[in-house]
């Protein structure tokens, strides 16, 4: 009987870049816009989609072998997990995503002391209340269902506990942050029972490294060309490579190829200087994944 992993994907804002980040570590995954069981072309693993908001709780109970979620609703849920790998991206971008307190730019409250006695709006109710605890603030804190930003911005709540990554939805409705409650990257975890399988355990790390290498590739390309020998110095001081570049020999006495990765956002500067500099023949080309 060939072996499954079950996995949980997280439907919803993480969706769309765990789809894309997939792809680009080799899995192709389909669902349709209603469906909760998408497909994947790997017939070793069992896909479902679920909130990121509950995927801890179904890891931890076994119903599912593995997933990926938000460390903030690990937290959240208090879920005892094993946490495989960090893959550092949320929702649309790499980078964390901060919890933070925010209140009305006219309230005169400066900080969370000014919340003393109060009302806070949250989704992330346990650990807005262990952060006031650690604060030393007694508030009263209510999970809030969305359109957190309204209640405050019309006076229904105090404070609010809310998501963000640039903060402009909260400077759009006059709120101002005053802190940072939790961050949160996107986590790759286990069932307990589940990792201690070597068959599952291997193919969690598996998933996990292809995944890392579609990361890390994020925002690289590889640049190759040729150069003479004697331009060699010149071309390395141009080149911000992540290591040293790779220099090979041609079959043309005196020229060198030369091939190096860097990030796709200074190819525009770098070529234009590198063809200056007396190199030929230069390719750019995509990445899909970088190991190291």
């Amino acid at each position: 009987m060939a072996k499954i992993l079950k996995l949980g994907l997280p439907k919803g804002s993480l969706q769309e870049a765990t789809f894309a980040m997939f792809k680009k570590a080799g899995f192709n995954i389909h669902a349709g816009e209603r469906s909760y069981i998408p497909s994947i072309d790997d017939p070793e693993i069992d896909p479902v989609l679920l909130r990121a908001q509950e995927m801890s709780r179904y890891v931890e109970d076994g119903a599912i072998d593995c997933g990926i979620t938000g460390n903030d609703w690990i937290l959240e849920n208090g879920s005892d997990v094993v946490k495989v790998e960090d893959l550092a991206y949320a929702k649309q971008s790499l980078n964390p995503v901060r919890w933070v307190l925010a209140v009305p730019e006219s309230s005169g409250i400066q900080d969370v002391r000014g919340l003393e006695g109060k009302l806070i709006a949250t989704e992330l109710v346990n650990v807005t209340k262990e952060y006031l605890k650690k604060s030393r603030v007694k508030a009263d804190v209510e999970f809030s269902w969305g359109a957190t930003e309204v209640k405050v911005a019309t006076g229904l709540v105090n404070g609010i506990v809310e998501l963000t990554e640039t903060g402009r939805s909260l400077r759009a409705h006059k709120l101002k942050i005053i802190s940072t409650v939790v961050e949160s990257t996107t986590q790759f975890i286990a069932n307990k029972l589940s990792f201690k399988d070597g068959w599952k355990k291997a193919k969690m790390r598996q998933i996990c490294l292809l995944l890392k290498g579609a990361i890390q590739a994020e925002g690289k390309v590889g640049l190759k060309m040729n150069i003479r020998s004697q331009n060699l110095k010149k071309i390395i001081g141009i080149l911000p490579a992540l290591k040293n570049p790779t220099i090979s020999t041609l079959s043309q006495k005196g020229w060198l190829a030369v091939e190096t990765i860097i990030e796709e956002k200074i190819v525009r500067t770098i070529i234009p200087r590198l063809k200056e500099a007396g190199a030929e023949g230069i390719i750019e080309y995509p990445l899909n994944k970088l190991i190291y």
